[in-house]
């Protein structure tokens, strides 16, 4: 649990520093046409890097499900084998 909200913090922090960016953009002295030329690289560059995060995410759960489905097999060969066990063992005899 504390690697996933390191990581909420460290995606909150980077969305908050695109917007940084962006504003700073914004309200820069330069002519209009150059502040949309430099809003469409800095999102461009952006976006690549969100993309790869995401799929960096992406991969990350499905090898936690991968795991958790191989978690859940070895538990269900587990009490098969138990039950088995069981059934094979022979009767007890009461002592009455």
């Amino acid at each position: 649990m504390a690697g996933n909200n390191a990581g909420d913090k460290v995606l909150w922090f980077a969305g908050g520093a695109a917007v940084g960016v962006a504003l700073a953009i914004l309200y820069a002295p330069a002519a209009g046409r150059e502040t949309r030329r430099k809003i469409g690289r800095e999102t461009a560059g952006k976006r690549d890097a969100w993309a790869g995060s995401a799929r960096e995410i992406f991969d990350s759960g499905r090898e936690m499900y991968e795991r958790g489905r191989e978690i859940v097999d070895e538990a269900a060969e587990m009490f098969e084998r138990g039950r088995q066990m069981m059934e094979d063992a022979p009767p007890e005899e009461s002592e009455a």
